[in-house]
């Protein structure tokens, strides 16, 4: 009963982050209610159309969420308990604002995306190169999680792989063409619901079969293979506490926002539920594998879904096992969809081409279901390895802009600064480190990584300095 004590404190200490650190930066950030929003101001049946925020809230948990919640907490998991601390505070303290400002400096901004906003608030040089970045780390995504699903689907059903592969492309296509609310904003709540409710369902089970929580519970690393906690942990577990793939996605709901009063529960709320799914999902982990090693074991002979079907099977049988792999198909779909669109949009604010026109949409997505097409074609997995960092990158990037959109305005920027500087040592201590980079010993890896977040920050307070 202690140890199922540490989820609820855990559970609680989320809702009280939205609760209270969510309103307090509600209010730092000066949500106005009477400012016309976008959705409206901007209004043109296509991108830009207001929706209810019950919809709004959805579609963005689910935009957000993709596999990163299950497969990321997973993983984490197999560093032990520590890793609910990450997920904890790092939702409410660094994912959730930067999922807020972000979405919130994209309503201020006529819902333009993350490029017009790096280039706004960190200069037109790093524009060009963050967008190529982005499109690169979008489409890499979109079809990672293209030929992911469809190969599921193949062995499940024993139809050929390339007859999946055109049905979940050519939904694509359509996600990424059609007016948002046509297919996106009708489907994408039942998904979210289907992920939800599975989640639910698993921790009830685990409530009640009496089996401890947690069986190893401190604070020790327990992976298996002794990775080092710093960096790898926070690299790891992304979506389930901070994730660039975020800032992508937000634009596209604050163009379907109809009051900025909505955007601490669609925005702040949503990286909040979806820290709640990552906190079962490792809870699960943690509790029903005797230790980090035997978890271990079951990924290194699959992957991580392996382990979401071997626990949905023995918590809730056969048919249960079913809704799990739909699940996991249903997560990598959502998050390919809305990759694709998220470049087309990312295109067009670079371009300046406005997508009322069809045949504008028409031209970037068939460039862009294009490109993923061809790539679909070759073996991904080097560069799949580049893909957690790559995300943090952006995250880091992201708060970066909020840091500065903050301090532009004269307020108090440290609520983004803090997490900034902290993702920053992570992604070059890991860049630093990690055999896909440069190799160095682990304690040289951080020294380098504090010592660049160290000239960033002396940057930022020059140039404030000589902007005040």
């Amino acid at each position: 009963r202690r140890l199922m004590g540490v989820f609820l404190l855990c559970v609680l200490a989320l809702t009280a982050g939205y609760a209270f650190y969510g309103l307090f930066v509600e209010r730092l950030f000066g949500s106005d209610s009477s400012r016309i929003p976008p959705a409206v101001r901007c209004e043109d049946d296509v991108d830009y159309i207001p929706l209810p925020t019950w919809r709004v809230f959805l579609i963005q948990f689910l935009n957000i969420a993709g596999l990163g919640p299950v497969f990321g907490a997973i993983l984490g998991a197999l560093y032990g308990p520590v890793a609910l601390l990450w997920i904890v505070f790092g939702s409410i303290f660094a994912g959730a604002v930067h999922d807020y400002l972000s979405g919130m400096i994209s309503v201020r901004n006529d819902g333009q995306s993350l490029s017009f906003l790096v280039e706004k608030y960190l200069g037109r040089h790093a524009k060009t190169a963050f967008l190529i970045f982005l499109i690169f780390f979008l489409l890499l995504l979109g079809t990672i999680f293209a030929v992911s699903p469809a190969q599921m689907l193949a062995e499940i059903t024993e139809t050929p792989l390339k007859w999946w592969l055109i049905a979940v492309f050519s939904y694509y296509f359509l996600a990424t063409l059609l007016p948002i609310d046509k297919i996106i904003g009708r489907i994408y709540p039942l998904f979210a619901v289907l992920l939800l409710g599975v989640s639910i369902a698993l921790l009830a089970v685990l409530f009640t079969r009496g089996e401890p929580f947690y069986p190893h519970l401190n604070l020790d690393n327990q992976h298996p293979s002794g990775l080092p906690v710093f960096p790898l942990m926070f690299v790891t577990i992304a979506c389930g506490a901070v994730s660039g793939f975020h800032a992508s996605q937000s634009p596209l709901m604050a163009r379907c926002l109809s009051n900025e009063k909505y955007g601490r529960p669609v925005f702040y709320g949503a990286m909040i539920t979806e820290g709640i799914v990552a906190l079962i999902w490792a809870t699960l982990g943690m509790s029903f594998y005797q230790d980090s090693a035997h978890m271990q074991a079951v990924i290194s002979a699959g992957s991580p879904g392996s382990v979401v079907s071997q626990i949905s099977k023995a918590f809730l049988g056969e048919t249960g096992g079913i809704f799990a792999i739909l699940s996991v198909i249903i997560l990598s779909v959502t998050s390919g969809d809305t990759a694709f669109r998220s470049a087309r949009l990312s295109l067009a604010d670079f371009f300046k081409m406005p997508q009322k026109d069809w045949k504008r949409r028409l031209t970037l997505s068939v460039l862009l279901l294009g490109s993923g097409v061809f790539l679909s074609r070759f073996d991904l997995t080097r560069i799949w390895t580049y893909f957690g960092w790559s995300n943090q990158v952006v995250a880091t990037i992201t708060l970066w802009v909020c840091t500065v959109y903050l301090a532009r305005h004269g307020k108090n920027f440290w609520i983004s600064l803090i997490p900034a500087l902290f993702m920053t040592t992570v992604c070059t201590t890991y860049i630093a480190y990690e055999k896909i980079g440069f190799g160095l010993p682990l304690n040289v890896s951080e020294a380098a990584g504090i010592a660049f977040a160290a000239l960033l920050f002396g940057c930022f307070i020059y140039r404030k300095k000589k902007a005040d």
